[in-house]
This record gives structure tokens, sequence and C-alpha cells, in this order.
């Protein structure tokens, strides 16, 4: 079983967090963001995650959640998320991407080792988001607001020792904030982001840096 990924992309670490939380054996592939080739040929559309396993190819990561999840018979993602924190996550959209994406094409992340991937990705957001430059100079307006919705979620914090389908929703979200500099997270927000990446065996960005 193969699990073809990006590191920087939430819709990715959905896919991922059940081989760590589930203990399934896969091999995680890191494709640079600049290949379209290979996902087209598997799904026919440049698009991760995809996972390859004996009944072929699958795309989109809530799909291949549900299918990882149920490998042990034993399901923990089913039901529906948290109407409040899908609210929550729809109300901040805006503000991560606008704090995330311009940071994103980071050689951090090993998709974006190639500089050509780095131009691929920053030609496509770009042109949906705007200039990377204009989105930068955003950051204090963006992150004052962004701490101030972290305050709000602690309320709606799901219990990272019993994961669900919230989990699948918010942490990789949460993961993708650790790339902001200065962006401060309150201590149980941090808690749970520091739990649930030991869990998925997915690390928070900060902590994959080299200081």
């Amino acid at each position: 079983m193969k699990l073809y990924v990006y590191d920087h992309c939430p819709f990715c670490v959905r896919a991922r967090m059940p081989l760590g939380l589930k203990n399934i054996d896969a091999e995680v592939v890191y494709l640079d963001n600049h290949d379209e080739e290979t996902p087209i040929g598997m799904i026919g559309a440049k698009m991760l995650p995809i996972l390859n396993d004996r009944d072929g190819h699958m795309g989109e990561s809530l799909d291949i959640v549900h299918k990882l999840d149920v490998i042990d018979g034993q399901p923990i993602f089913d039901g529906s998320p948290t109407e409040a924190l899908l609210t929550w996550l729809k109300t901040h959209d805006a503000t991560v991407n606008t704090l995330v994406i311009p940071r994103a094409p980071n050689a951090i992340y090993p998709e974006f080792v190639d500089p050509e991937a780095i131009a691929y990705f920053t030609a496509k957001k770009e042109a949906t988001f705007g200039p990377f430059a204009e989105l930068i100079a955003q950051t204090d307006v963006a992150r004052a607001k962004m701490e101030a919705a972290l305050d709000e979620l602690i309320a709606l914090l799901p219990n990272a020792e019993r994961p669900s389908i919230d989990d699948i929703y918010l942490f990789p979200v949460l993961r993708g904030l650790t790339i902001v500099p200065d962006l401060t997270f309150p201590q149980p927000v941090m808690e749970y982001m520091t739990m649930m990446a030991d869990r998925c065996k997915t690390p928070l960005v900060q902590l994959q840096r080299v200081i």
C-alpha cells in the first residue's frame, strides 16, 4: 500500500492521520509539487492525496480516510464533524490562507526541494489568491485575527486521546499554521496539536525546522 502526498497539504495530512493513529503499514511517497504526470496517470487529475492498494488508485482525502478507517474493523472516523467546529473552520479559512499559502512553497517540505516546484506552486496559487508579497504584507493583521480565533477554539477542541472525525478536519489546518513565524498558540491548542502530531506520527512544521 502506498499513499502519495504533499507534506504541506492539509488534505494529504488528513489521509496520513489514520496510518499513525491505527498503526497501518503503508509507504508514504512525497511527490514533487510540479509533477503533473504521476497523479494524472493514476486518477486523471493533478491532485493528491492518492491511495494505491490492491483495489487500484483512490483520490479524495475523506474517501481515503474512511477506507483506511475500516481496515481493522473498528472505525473511529464515522459520523459527522461537530457543527460548531465546521463553522469555526469556515469562518477563519481566509485568514488561514492569507498566513499559510504564501509561506507554503518552502524547501522545509520535500515537495518543494526543487526550485521548479516552488515556481510552479507560486504561479498557480498567485492566480487564485493574489501576489504572495501582498499576502505577506497582511501578516500582522492576519496573525492578530488568527490568535483571537485560536482563543475561541479552546472551547471547541476535540479530545486528542479519543480521536474522531473532528480531528481529521481540525488537526491538518492547525499543523499548517505552525509554519507561520511568531504565531502564538494558546497552551491548550498547542497541547492538542502536540499530542495529535505524536499519535499521527506527523510532526508539526515548526518541529521539522532546522533552527
